[in-house]
């Protein structure tokens, strides 16, 4: 479920889950994601901006390697690879993982995008995305935001139960609507 339609969810009473209300204003749409600067498996530096460049993003953070959910969601992602690399549409995975652990996860994955590494956990609480109920691996929540090539979100979904993740359909749905408003040749030419 879109974070912003789980707001609208929310009881008037202000009743539900913990994740209703626990939206983060830079998570809105229209919202600018910080521009992090993490290091990849390969241990280099990488800023967001770089990655993204002009194409529109998935900017997808997950618990880690340990997570049967993750294992599943990113089957989903591999599947979808090839789509998004014809469509000039990127992907950037972001987890609490070594770039050790997320080299061999990705490897194992068979993923091409790119994988950014926070063993720090530099920007979990900066970013408000610590999930508290994991004390274990204290990870980043499940959260997958689509966004625009100037970092700002068309739409972000917080996975911290596993259908609140963005179906293959949904992302399809928005990367067709990011392409359409920052291609000027969206319509061919005559």
């Amino acid at each position: 479920m879109r974070i912003h339609d789980q707001a609208a969810s929310t009881s008037s009473d202000g009743e539900g889950s913990p994740a209703d209300h626990d939206i983060r204003a830079w998570m809105a749409p229209n919202g600018l994601v910080p521009d992090l600067e993490l290091p990849d498996v390969d241990g280099h530096s990488r800023k967001l901006s770089d990655l993204v460049g002009g194409d529109p993003t998935l900017l997808h953070f997950y618990r880690g390697f340990f997570c049967p959910k993750e294992r599943q969601y990113f089957r989903l992602l591999t599947a979808l690879q090839d789509e998004a690399e014809v469509a000039y549409t990127r992907f950037v995975s972001v987890s609490v993982d070594s770039p050790e652990v997320s080299a061999a996860f990705r490897a194992g994955l068979n993923a091409r995008w790119t994988f950014l590494c926070d063993p720090d956990r530099r920007y979990l609480d900066e970013l408000g995305l610590r999930e508290t109920t994991d004390t274990v691996h204290d990870p980043y929540l499940p959260v997958c935001i689509v966004l625009r090539p100037d970092l700002s979100v068309h739409a972000a979904y917080q996975g911290y139960w596993f259908w609140g993740r963005p179906t293959a359909e949904e992302l399809r749905q928005d990367f067709r609507a990011v392409t359409r408003a920052v291609r000027p040749d969206w319509d061919a030419p005559r």
